[in-house]
């Protein structure tokens, strides 16, 4: 008979699970034998209308979760109002949008366990939000902690090099206000000079991000793949497919940037509904 266990029992064994797989880091970076003797993965070509299709099955995955997977969400607008709330308090306002635009460096490694849940629910398997825990469960699980803290090197390297860009146009002094610091990017041509350097600056930040990570991560997740062949396969469907791909990054800007307003409350439902359908586009371009 199935007994209910207290959170207590339950989180000591997720993280039992996480170190037993952990402990096999160095394999799963390499991958299993049978996956690297296959060579590499078949990729596919796909249009701008599967991108449509794959929004559509993130929708419907969405919708299958519903308050669950908005449960699990709620971190990240709460970790956002905590960023920018440290940014008002600690002269931090010249990194308050390169911190907000970084989440869509970080959003792919965020959405993982949303890759999970889809993962299940393509199996047939729907259930709670503790449904996005059985990442700790996958093979290549340190590969996939190994891929999130290369994310997370770049992230901090995007946020040093915006404070340089910073320095060498407004700075070296911090803002003396909110309301100065508006006026001084938005009125003066060294603000200018900060938002058109920041923003090629930040583009190759996100170009780099999109075209190794695109579906790295699911891919880990689905096969016992090796960290550099899931970089590697999804450079090479970034190339097969780079006008949808672009177009994939454009409409996660622009859904995490609508998410973020007001106050970052829409990302309780922009990043369940990209993160879904990621899986799924994972599902067009990689074949079985």
């Amino acid at each position: 008979m199935a007994t209910i266990r207290n959170p207590i029992e339950w989180g000591a064994d997720q993280f039992r699970r996480a170190t037993q797989h952990a402990g096999s880091t160095g394999r799963a970076l390499r991958g299993s034998a049978a996956e690297t003797a296959a060579g590499p993965l078949t990729v596919r070509r796909i249009g701008l209308a599967d991108l449509g299709e794959v929004l559509r099955k993130g929708l419907a995955d969405f919708a299958a979760y519903r308050t669950d997977v908005v449960f699990l969400c709620l971190i990240y607008p709460v970790i956002g109002l905590v960023l920018a709330r440290l940014a008002f308090d600690h002269d931090l306002l010249p990194l308050l949008f390169p911190v907000v635009s970084g989440f869509a460096l970080l959003g792919p490694v965020a959405a993982v366990g949303l890759y999970e849940m889809s993962r299940q629910r393509e199996q047939g398997v729907v259930g709670s939000w503790t449904k996005a825990f059985g990442v700790i469960g996958a093979p290549a699980f340190g590969a996939i902690v190994v891929l999130g803290l290369m994310l997370l090197a770049v992230f901090l390297l995007w946020l040093v090099t915006a404070q340089v860009i910073y320095l060498y146009t407004l700075g070296p002094e911090p803002p003396a206000s909110a309301a100065a610091f508006l006026g001084e990017v938005i009125g003066t041509k060294a603000g200018w000079t900060m938002i058109g350097v920041g923003i090629g600056v930040g583009f190759l930040f996100a170009l780099l991000v999109l075209a190794t990570s695109v579906i790295s991560f699911p891919l880990l997740l689905d096969r016992d793949v090796g960290i550099w062949t899931a970089i590697e396969t999804s450079a090479r469907v970034t190339a097969a497919n780079p006008l949808p791909i672009a177009a994939w990054g454009v409409i996660v800007a622009a859904g995490l940037l609508i998410g973020s307003l007001p106050l970052f409350l829409g990302l309780v439902v922009v990043l369940p509904v990209l993160g879904h359908a990621t899986w799924h586009l994972y599902r067009r371009t990689v074949a079985p």
